[in-house]
């Protein structure tokens, strides 16, 4: 990775470069839903080259960085007291605290509540039990629809393995090898916009960029997924607000 500096107007905007071999003629650029920016390159561009064209598209970017940063402004971290809503698979819950004195027992989903046991009743020690909580649930929901999904795309020969990551601007990612990442704040998100994620990881083990063959194929077996993804867009600073 390779980072430089955007200049427009008073604005400086920092992104990061990644040399992508599949790539042969132009960079892409991606404004990630927390602001941040990345930048796909041939890997036989030169900096200037890179250069160039992000600035080409400088108001664009400026933009859509200003839109995402506003959209995290309002958003206010986590107190994990009762009351508060908690998200899984797109819907809304409310989290009750359960004062303990011993061993407090496994969460549990209950109708319209996310019950956790606390002994101490602590910020720091409701975030991690409710964090734990989502992974558990996270690589069990999604272990089964990539299972399902693998099965219904002619490309996937067999599930390919997967693990769970917390990424800042990122939902998944496909490694070279096939491994599939994702991020597990994903499992607070409804199911089409999860689907749309998986079968967008899953097309990467047959084109490993974003070119139109890749989008083709997001096109034939994602439904409508440009509707998923502005949704999922739109909920992002919900979903990993912690």
């Amino acid at each position: 990775m390779t980072q430089f500096v955007l200049v427009y107007g008073d604005d400086r905007i920092s992104y990061q470069v990644a040399y992508d071999d599949a790539r042969t003629s132009r960079v892409a650029i991606h404004v990630n839903p927390d602001g941040s920016v990345s930048v796909d390159a041939p890997k036989g561009f030169d900096d200037s080259t890179i250069k160039s064209a992000v600035q080409k598209r400088a108001k664009w970017v400026a933009n859509h960085v200003k839109d995402a940063r506003e959209r995290y402004a309002h958003v206010r971290p986590k107190e994990y007291v009762s009351g508060e809503q908690v998200l899984y698979l797109g819907r809304r819950y409310m989290l009750k605290v359960i004062p303990v004195t011993g061993k407090p027992t496994a969460v549990r989903l209950i109708g319209n509540r996310l019950e956790v046991q606390s002994a101490t009743g602590t910020p720091d020690d409701m975030r991690g039990r409710v964090r734990a909580w989502y992974r558990v649930k996270g690589r069990d929901y999604l272990a089964r629809r990539i299972d399902s999904l693998s099965r219904s795309l002619p490309w996937v020969t067999s599930p390919p393995p997967f693990r769970l990551l917390e990424m800042s601007s990122q939902w998944g990612s496909c490694s070279p090898t096939g491994e599939v990442i994702l991020n597990p704040h994903l499992i607070k998100a409804p199911r089409a916009c999860i689907d749309y994620v998986l079968v967008h990881e899953l097309a990467h083990l047959k084109h490993h960029d974003h070119s139109t063959e890749f989008w083709r194929l997001i096109d034939a077996h994602a439904g409508d997924w440009r509707k998923a993804k502005h949704h999922l867009d739109g909920l992002v600073e919900l979903l990993i607000n912690e």
